[in-house]
């Protein structure tokens, strides 16, 4: 009985989340971006990331470098108006492939991968959009063991909007 209330519950939680999303709501994102972030070592590293509307401008094409590593990637996502929800696909030049859902949480846009078993540990990895401005926001990528109950930064880009010429 408890387990069919949890599921109740989060199935309502999650419509809730999902009903917030809408077609544009990762406008924002669309650009020329360069971003930067600080490694580990103090040192600051500089890229690029360029986001395009494509397939009848239904789809978030992203096309992201570092120079520094020559790690590169390249993402798609799309709205779907039945889910009312967003999906991401992320995949890059180390083998990297992700799967992501959608939400929203206040006026931060996240994009979370489904939980995973593993040794005991509740795995989830999720981007965070926040401080959205139409020329700069930060994105952060972090992850949980604990099924969200708790989070942990693994790496925070600065994003500032390339000027056109």
């Amino acid at each position: 009985m408890r387990t069919t209330l949890m599921l109740l519950l989060l199935s309502i939680s999650v419509r809730t989340i999902q009903a917030q999303q809408s077609p544009n709501e990762y406008n924002f994102w669309v650009g020329h971006w360069k971003v930067s972030w600080v490694t580990s070592k103090g040192d600051t590293i500089t890229g690029s990331n360029f986001i395009e509307k494509t397939v009848d401008e239904k789809v978030l094409q992203e096309h992201f470098n570092d120079p520094s590593t020559g790690f590169k990637g390249t993402s798609i996502s799309v709205y779907n108006p039945t889910k009312q929800v967003w999906h991401q696909a992320w995949a890059d030049n180390q083998g990297g492939y992700y799967n992501f859902i959608g939400e929203t949480q206040g006026d931060k846009k996240i994009f979370k991968t489904l939980p995973v078993t593993k040794n005991k540990q509740t795995i989830i990895q999720r981007m965070v959009f926040f401080n959205i401005t139409p020329n700069a926001f930060t994105w952060d990528w972090e992850s949980s063991t604990n099924g969200g109950q708790t989070w942990t930064l693994n790496w925070r880009i600065a994003y500032t909007r390339k000027q056109e010429k």
